[in-house]
């Protein structure tokens, strides 16, 4: 087949390819470092000829231009599927919503709602020698979309790492109905959140402790997580591999320090599995073209079925605050939205189902308001309109910088014993009576 004739005739511009667009239809830019951009620009100048077009993405790394146009809200609505901080500003601003769902389930929600995309648009690295735009870091959901949506419109940026994998990591020019070229713009980074604090190392030290040997780990992002990539690279811990939903910078530091070669693993041996990947430059030349790494759609990466067949899997997650109850909330403060659903649960659960694996859910016992006023992040019950992303049969180990509990097969008088212990010293009294109002305290109890 000539690819390169194929390639000249879907060649087209970013204003001509928008021109399919029609009010009323639902359009998807992505995922994270995919996210379409002189075709966000382009769609944007067409704003006054179109109302009430519904744009899907997720993890976006700056405001797209359709949402900076005038009375957005009349003319587009961003829905996410994961909150990054330039969404949760933009849902102050309105014409911005969560749509709320585990993100392993993303490929089955798209595949099965036939129709439901009529225009795709986003990033990819150029088309290889046999005719494939590679999805960049960002496997994800990415195949699934395209099988739905009516047309395909891809843009190319030669600056997109072209990330390996075992399937569903491109996309062929057969399938596509329109290439655009980009203006080659440097991925956006995403930072590690600041060094780490004092807590954050505290915390750290407890998780990694107790890592074995050929463990195999998934990090959330965060400080927390960081700290304890930044000890385990530090650490004699050896033989680790990586199977993960984020592949952050952390990953990288470990396997420049020798400690990541995925020996252990009882599947994807010697490779590190992720479903996306985020961070800075460094990060994106170690996945481009290294085929130890294994790009792969999130069905996979997340499935619970998967976790649970790889032995020793530790999932290290960041909470914003838990209750006496075990019930761990990650994605509000109350009402106000914070992040999102995400794979947190499925790698809980999964975690747990492996062979020697651990589940660690991890946060400050305590943090300053706005006013300067202490506040624990433990509670007697999590506050009004608060998500609870793990519930409380599915909580493992909680830890925070006063200490680790394992709190699963704990009754509610031993969880709220367990709980309390490692809450901030400020607090444990209060949350010791709040506790007996609630009859989870008994009289054989620690105060």
């Amino acid at each position: 087949m000539d690819f390169k004739n194929q390639y000249k005739e879907k060649l087209t511009t970013a204003q001509d390819a928008v021109k399919c667009v029609k009010s009323g239809d639902w359009i998807d830019y992505g995922w994270c470092t995919g996210t379409a951009d002189l075709l966000d620009r382009a769609l944007a100048q067409r704003y006054k000829e179109l109302t009430d077009v519904k744009v899907r993405g997720g993890i976006l790394f700056k405001k797209p231009a359709i949402m900076q146009v005038p009375d957005t809200s009349e003319h587009f609505i961003w829905n996410s599927w994961h909150m990054s901080g330039v969404e949760r500003k933009m849902m102050k601003e309105g014409a911005t919503f969560y749509a709320p769902i585990r993100y392993s389930e993303l490929p089955r929600y798209y595949r099965e709602n036939t129709g439901s995309v009529q225009v795709a648009m986003f990033q990819v690295a150029p088309m290889d020698a046999h005719g494939y735009f590679n999805f960049g870091p960002s496997a994800s959901h990415m195949m699934a979309m395209c099988e739905q949506a009516k047309i395909i419109i891809v843009e190319v940026n030669e600056n997109l790492p072209r990330c390996l994998g075992g399937k569903e990591e491109a996309i062929h020019i057969s399938q596509v109905d329109m290439i655009v070229e980009g203006e080659n713009s440097p991925v956006s980074e995403l930072g590690g959140g600041g060094p780490a604090t004092e807590v954050d190392q505290t915390v750290a030290k407890l998780i990694v402790e107790e890592i074995p040997d050929g463990a195999c780990l998934q990090l959330g992002i965060g400080g927390m997580p960081n700290a304890v990539g930044s000890l385990i690279a530090d650490s004699d811990l050896k033989n680790l591999g990586v199977h993960t939903e984020m592949y952050v910078d952390a990953f990288v530091d470990i396997a420049a320090a020798g400690k990541i070669n995925g020996s252990c693993k009882s599947i994807d041996r010697f490779r590190q599995v992720y479903a996306f990947a985020a961070g800075t430059k460094k990060l994106y030349d170690y996945i481009d073209n290294n085929p130890q790494c294994m790009s792969a759609p999130v069905d996979y990466t997340n499935d619970v079925r998967t976790i649970s067949q790889i032995d020793r899997f530790m999932s290290i997650n960041n909470a914003v605050d838990v209750d006496l109850f075990g019930q761990i909330n990650a994605e509000s403060a109350g009402i106000k939205h914070i992040s999102g659903a995400g794979g947190q649960l499925d790698f809980v659960l999964g975690a747990y189902l492996s062979q020697g694996g651990k589940s660690f859910i991890c946060c400050s016992a305590a943090f300053k308001g706005k006013d300067g006023q202490l506040q624990s992040r433990i509670r007697p019950t999590l506050a009004p309109g608060s998500i609870v992303t793990d519930t409380r049969a599915n909580t493992h180990f909680l830890v925070t910088e006063f200490g680790k509990v394992n709190l699963k097969g704990a009754s509610t008088w031993q969880r709220a014993e367990k709980i309390i212990s490692v809450a901030h010293p400020d607090f444990r009294e209060d949350l010791i009576s709040e506790a007996e109002k609630m009859g989870i305290w008994r009289k054989s109890n620690k105060k």
